[in-house]
């Protein structure tokens, strides 16, 4: 079987299903007979080069799935699996793995460095394998010995797998230290091979969490620092985008010793966003929305009071930085991407400029806000759409953190143009401007608002343009419903007395019931969108309102009931009709909490609790958990708002069925 493994692995990846079937039976009837045998083939065809790329890869993809696997109970079975086996046989593998390296086939030693790396998992812990950090550090050669490009190149892709897989507690600091050494020397812009530097890199990433002693000391870290910095000015942009993915990682995990490089961090990373290609701009932008992370999370832990002995040093980074951080952020809204498709909301550097703006709001608060509305003001009715995005995207982006005297006027002067604005010609404007009024009513509206934005002159016009807004297509509408959500949620203390979204209540509902049926809502988050939306609309509710939620309750049964009669032909039909089951018993447990609520409006429920539970038990039929969960949250709370039961012997009947 082992001579024959070659053509097996082969077969294995057939296009014909009969041979691949044949094939892998094969693979299967071979391990379980002689585990040792197989593992031991697996290793020798991956480190043999004259064997073809593909029964290479294969074998070495096997390899390592014998060794690890996503679910507890089976890696442990692995594990163990690998610790019995007689000593000799683990070192023919680790020699055949360790040979790999010096492939001149990339996926060959990609995959061994991966096989490695797992191997060190499972024995480094146990104490075994004590030379693999050495012969590894062997391969990088010396001052006397130069080795192969390819054989560093592979050697620090192992070194950081195994940082990755290993805890940091396992290697002595003597190793780390080793590692660390090997790493950023690999990483030096005397390195010629950008493979090398990229490799070196990427280790280094996986290696920071082992570095605190390194970090400690003044010299090694400004040493790893230079070259991390260096290493973001490389010709090779897959070089420069892993160094500031470097940067981001040091930024979280050794904000504390950051103070003596943020000036040239700055340069850098400011220099990547205006000039670099969108993967590196990205992680620079990235970097400094780790440090927001940071110092949000001091001020947090502390409320703001800093007099005292802190632990945590706070620096203010974010703070000193504004002047210069504020305009090479909006300088970044511009560059959306029209072709873009909003709706999958793909990751670009506009959006993530605009986040790090929101997370810089949060970090300083009011200070950030002269800084933004002249760039708002400027941009927000010029010709060109990116401007006019920009500065939405802008004013929404840092409505979190400002405190409401320095935002509330500000926002009731832009409150009527952005109404204005949902009627813009260009989606992309629209889409925004419905997620800044989103924004608006979450962070600007309440009951506990001490300038409210919302009141009873301008609520009809910014009902009106919501409700016509939500007929537009169906990533504007989507945000509607956000803004509608957020809306509603402001007016949750009005229980009792009459609300002020009352007089509207109804044409909400129809308006959001609308959008559930629309065509092309199934394919999009807007169905979602609106029945979480009107959900929310019926928990704000008052009693002035509840014939209109009772009437809401035949109309969701019946939607309900007519997915259990939609044509399943294939895994996708089965999915959506899954999903708008538990979206509906969802609508039909919050109707329910709300009409038994109240001895005046319980007899609804009663009323149609049993069509409720038939309905109810037919969707157990449906083979999906969520929605299996959302029908008992329904039935639990139609159980406990009618007393025992909807009505006497109903719980007899139902509930052993369900039990």
């Amino acid at each position: 079987m082992a001579q024959e493994v070659t053509q097996i692995l082969l077969n294995a990846q057939s296009a014909d299903g009969v041979v691949r079937k044949v094939a892998e039976d094969s693979l299967k009837q071979f391990q379980e007979q002689n585990l040792a045998g197989f593992l031991i083939a697996l290793s020798h065809e991956l480190a043999n080069n004259e064997k073809p790329p593909d029964s290479r890869k294969l074998a070495g993809l096997i390899l390592k799935n014998s060794l690890d696997a996503k679910e507890t109970a089976r890696k442990q079975e692995l594990v163990s699996r690998w610790l019995s086996l007689d000593p000799a046989v683990k070192t023919q593998i680790k020699s055949a793995l360790s040979q790999t390296l010096d492939s001149v086939v990339p996926d060959a030693r990609h995959t061994s460095a991966q096989v490695i790396a797992k191997i060190a998992a499972i024995e480094l812990p146990q104490g075994e394998w004590p030379e693999l950090v050495g012969s590894l550090l062997a391969n990088m050669g010396g001052s006397q010995v130069e080795k192969p490009a390819h054989l560093k190149q592979a050697t620090l892709e192992t070194l950081g797998y195994v940082c990755e897989e290993v805890s940091a507690e396992i290697l002595a600091q003597e190793q780390v230290n080793a590692i660390l050494t090997a790493v950023v020397q690999g990483m030096n812009a005397s390195e010629t091979s950008n493979d090398v530097r990229l490799a070196a890199t990427n280790a280094l990433y996986n290696a920071l969490d082992f570095a605190q002693t390194n970090f400690e000391n003044d010299m090694e870290r400004d040493y790893i620092m230079r070259v991390v910095c260096e290493a973001t000015l490389s010709p090779d942009s897959r070089v420069r985008q892993a160094a500031f993915e470097c940067l981001v990682s040091i930024g979280s995990t050794y904000y504390e010793k950051l103070a003596p490089y943020m000036q040239d961090v700055f340069a850098i990373t400011s220099k990547a966003v205006k000039e670099d290609e969108e993967p590196v701009a990205l992680q620079a932008v990235e970097f400094w929305s780790s440090i927001c992370d940071e110092e949000i999370e001091i001020q947090e832990e502390y409320s703001g009071d800093f007099t005292g002995d802190s632990e945590v040093p706070y620096f203010q980074f974010i703070k000193q930085a504004l002047p210069a951080l504020v305009p090479m952020l909006l300088e970044t809204l511009t560059k959306q991407d029209e072709e873009q498709d909003q709706e999958e909301g793909a990751w670009n550097l506009a959006m993530a400029g605009g986040t790090c703006l929101g997370l810089v709001a949060r970090a300083v608060g009011d200070d950030v806000v002269p800084l933004v509305m002249p760039y708002v003001q400027e941009n927000v009715s010029k010709p060109d759409w990116r401007c006019r995005e920009a500065a939405t995207y802008a004013f929404g982006s840092i409505l979190e953190g400002p405190s409401l005297p320095k935002l509330a006027p500000l926002v009731n002067v832009a409150l009527n143009f952005m109404l204005s604005a949902m009627k813009d010609e260009n989606n992309h404007v629209k889409d925004t401007t419905a997620w800044t009024l989103g924004r608006i009513f979450e962070f600007l509206h309440g009951p506990n608002v001490q300038f409210p934005v919302i009141t009873q002159e301008n609520l009809p016009m910014i009902l009106t343009v919501l409700l016509e807004s939500i007929k537009d297509s169906p990533n504007v509408a989507e945000k509607v419903c956000g803004a509608i959500y957020f809306l509603a949620q402001g007016y949750e203390e009005s229980t009792g007395a009459p609300s002020p979204l009352s007089p509207f209540f109804h044409s909400i509902v129809q308006a959001l019931l609308v959008t559930t049926d629309r065509e092309d809502a199934g394919d999009s988050r807007l169905r979602t969108a609106a029945y979480e939306t009107l959900n929310e609309v019926v928990r704000i509710s008052t009693e002035d309102t509840a014939t209109i939620v009772m009437q809401l309750v035949p109309v969701i049964m019946q939607k309900l009931n007519h997915t259990l009669e939609m044509s399943v032909l294939s895994a996708d039909d089965r999915e959506k009709q899954s999903e708008l089951q538990a979206l509906l018993c969802g609508v039909l447990q919050v109707i329910i909490q709300k009409l038994g609520a109240s001895d005046t409006t319980k007899f609804g429920i009663v009323q149609y609790g049993d069509q409720m539970m038939s309905l109810f038990l037919r969707v157990f039929s449906c083979r999906s958990a969520t929605v299996h969960e959302e029908a008992m949250l329904a039935i639990g709370a139609l159980a406990y708002s009618t007393g025992v039961c909807c009505h006497s012997g109903c719980s007899r009947r139902y509930l052993p069925l369900i039990g």
